[in-house]
């Protein structure tokens, strides 16, 4: 278990860079309780994969250079940079939330859960602030909340984490 903020936040910068693929069930649930689930598949750097369960129409593919998020009912396709969007922190080859981002809090909680705090501002329409929700004992990402520059918050809790980790080689 990490002992200081700094530790927790190398600690959680370390699974990230770890992580080679990852696949997981994910429930995503909006401020106002709107609440939509799928399965979430990523390759490191870059690929990603979103694909909501029905009543859901929607699906989100990144491919290291662009997201797009598609709505088959309504038949739309809005495509922005990775760069602009808080996905990025999910498919960037190396992360540093330090570096990357604004950090604003770091806690380790008696569960082992560390809680990370920060703002980017290079997304879309302004500052994200982004939560991550991390599991030091089980060393995994247990759900991430984004509000937006608009205000708009939403959750992002994972289950049934697979990750399969990069050789040594791969790690920077």
């Amino acid at each position: 278990m990490p002992t200081s903020p700094a530790a927790a936040l190398e600690r959680v910068n370390g699974y990230f860079n770890s992580i080679d693929q990852m696949t997981a069930s994910f429930v995503q649930t909006s401020a106002n309780g709107q609440r939509a689930e799928g399965t979430l598949s990523m390759r490191r750097p870059g690929q990603l994969h979103f694909a909501y369960s029905p009543p859901s129409s929607l699906e989100i593919v990144s491919d290291g250079r662009s997201v797009a998020i598609r709505d088959k009912k309504l038949g739309t396709n809005d495509v922005y940079s990775i760069r602009q969007t808080p996905l990025k922190f999910l498919v960037q080859d190396q992360v540093d939330l330090a570096k990357d981002t604004k950090v604003q809090d770091v806690q380790i909680g008696s569960d082992g859960i560390i809680t990370v705090r920060f703002e980017d501002s290079a997304t879309l329409g302004g500052t994200s602030k982004i939560t991550l929700r991390f599991d030091a004992r089980a060393n995994a990402l247990r759900q991430w909340t984004v509000i937006d520059a608009q205000g708009y918050e939403t959750t992002v809790a994972l289950s049934g984490l697979n990750v399969v980790r990069r050789t040594s080689a791969e790690v920077n």
